[in-house]
This record gives structure tokens, C-alpha cells and sequence, in this order.
């Protein structure tokens, strides 16, 4: 499939749970400096408050993207789908996820990967954390240990340049605002500092 086709299925995700203004404003979005430095900033806050654990990609995703919603005036988004790692899925499912009805419930059982897309940009905050942890699948912490090495904290690229580096991040549903919050509700319970993080 072409970036642009690609591109235009992610705005279309965007679209129906946040309206077409916001995939619109969602696909013209580029980091300036000042984004960058607040990325870096608080992916840093949420990994030192954050309990070292693999497997809590939703709940630590949706803590990171309101921490940045807090800081920053860009499109943030919470972004649920698949990942594979050299050509092989290591997170989620070939069919399409039933997001409204998952994430309404719980996530806890369902295997797939949950990140943060600002614009057409990947911040995933969950992904070294949980490739460096015994329970990685092994063509992840393979992956990593061979591409970037140990002691990564966030990974932030241009979602179309992911497979360069044999990531490939295949999102399958936006999730709403009221979504992120009942995540979020499951991550204040986990973090130290709730109020000094993410307030």
C-alpha cells in the first residue's frame, strides 16, 4: 500500500471519531523545535512516575497523550492497531479492531498495541519498556537490541519512515476523548504522582 493511500486511511480514522476539521488540521501537522523539546520533557516525567511494566501500552499511551495535550497546541491523538517488528506481528491482529466497542469495555484482554500520533508523527512511549522486559515478543527486543540498543525511553518518528527501522505500525481505530479518559482513569491508579505528572 502507498504512504499516500496510507495517509489518507489514518485521516479517515481520525475523521470519524473527531470530525473531518481535526484530520484535516491532524494531516497538516509538522513538530516545530518547541514541540520536540516538550515531547522530549514529558515522555521523560511519564517514564520516571510510570511503573517499569511491560504489556500496559494503553494505559501508559493515554497518561502520555494528556500530558501532552496539557503542553502543547497540536493534534494528539490516541491511536490503537497493530505492530509488527521485521515483518513480523508481534502486537495485535490482521482484522480490523472494533475500537468503540473494545475500548467502552476494557482493553485488558485484547493483545494488540496502543501509541500516541501527533500529526503523522508515532510517539510511542511503551514500546523500549516493553522491548527490554523478559516478556518481549523476541523479534521485538531483537529488533531493538540490534537497531537502537539499551536504554531507550520514547521512540518519535515520522509515521511513514517507521519501516525503515522494520517497525510497521498499522493503527486501525482514533480513539475518542472519553475513551482516553477511562484509560486514563486506569493509569492514575498505577503511576506514583498522579496530580505532579499530569496535572
Amino acid at each position: 500500500m502507498s504512504v499516500a493511500k496510507n495517509m489518507i486511511e489514518l485521516g479517515a480514522l481520525v475523521a470519524a471519531t473527531h470530525g473531518w476539521d481535526e484530520a484535516r488540521r491532524f494531516k497538516k501537522y509538522r513538530p516545530s523545535q518547541s514541540d520536540k523539546s516538550v515531547l522530549a520533557s514529558r515522555a521523560r516525567q511519564i517514564l520516571d512516575i510510570f511503573p517499569d511494566m511491560a504489556g500496559a501500552c494503553a494505559m501508559m499511551s493515554a497518561a502520555f497523550a494528556a500530558h501532552l495535550e496539557r503542553g502543547m497546541a497540536a493534534p494528539v491523538h490516541l491511536v490503537a492497531g497493530a505492530l509488527y517488528a521485521d515483518g513480523e506481528r508481534v502486537f495485535g491482529t490482521d482484522t480490523e479492531v472494533d475500537g468503540a466497542y473494545l475500548f467502552s469495555r476494557s482493553a485488558s484482554d485484547w493483545d494488540g498495541h496502543v501509541w500516541v500520533m501527533i500529526g503523522g508523527y508515532v510517539a510511542d512511549i511503551s514500546l523500549f519498556r516493553t522491548a527490554y522486559s523478559r516478556l518481549a515478543p523476541p523479534a521485538l527486543s531483537s529488533l531493538v537490541a540490534a537497531t537502537f540498543g539499551p536504554g531507550k525511553g520514547m521512540y518519535f518518528d515520522d509515521w511513514r519512515k517507521t519501516r525503515r527501522l522494520g517497525l510497521r505500525y498499522e493503527p486501525s481505530y482514533v480513539l475518542p476523548a472519553e475513551q482516553v479518559d477511562g484509560l486514563l482513569a486506569g493509569a492514575h491508579a498505577l503511576i506514583k504522582e498522579p496530580t505532579a505528572a499530569l496535572g
